[in-house]
């Protein structure tokens, strides 16, 4: 339970490796997944995460091994978080920047299709502001998967 079968220094590398990886290839699968989790993400999150653990721990089913690396993933986790919030630009590249989806009652499809957003979710979100499609000023896909609507002002 206490001997690790691989040296110490090996989940560090392991854990740091796995997590850099998964979050460059989650950052890259766009706002929507990161944002709303519909119950396909929700699988792919959970198979994600059962397809790495042999990775990050080489097999070893130590105590001390499983502690390790679970103390690096935080510990980047934390290093991450600390710099964007100093750092705009890191900021940026790790959680993207919102992205305009619609203006003045035009939803843009060629801008939903390369964010892989479905037409019907900026629907919903006009739904869910009590928004006609012609009372829309901007609708904004957050950097968090969001969509936000903003309504014209009444003349």
């Amino acid at each position: 339970m206490f001997d690790m079968e691989v040296p110490w220094w090996e989940f560090i590398v392991r854990a740091g490796t796995v997590y850099l990886v998964l979050l460059a290839m989650v950052r890259l699968s766009g706002k929507r997944t990161i944002g709303q989790f519909t119950p396909f993400d929700l699988v792919v999150v959970l198979l994600l995460s059962e397809a790495v653990s042999g990775s990050i721990n080489a097999q070893d089913a130590s105590l001390p091994g499983g502690l390790l690396a679970a103390a690096t993933l935080l510990a980047l986790d934390t290093l991450i978080a600390i710099g964007t919030s100093r750092s705009r630009r890191l900021d940026a590249a790790m959680q993207g920047n919102p992205v305009l989806v619609g203006r003045d009652g035009v939803i843009y499809d060629a801008v939903l299709r390369r964010e892989r957003v479905p037409r019907s979710d900026v629907e919903k979100a006009l739904r869910a502001a009590d928004c006609e499609i012609e009372d829309m000023r901007l609708a904004i896909l957050e950097s968090d998967g969001d969509i936000n609507i903003m309504k014209k002002q009444d003349a």
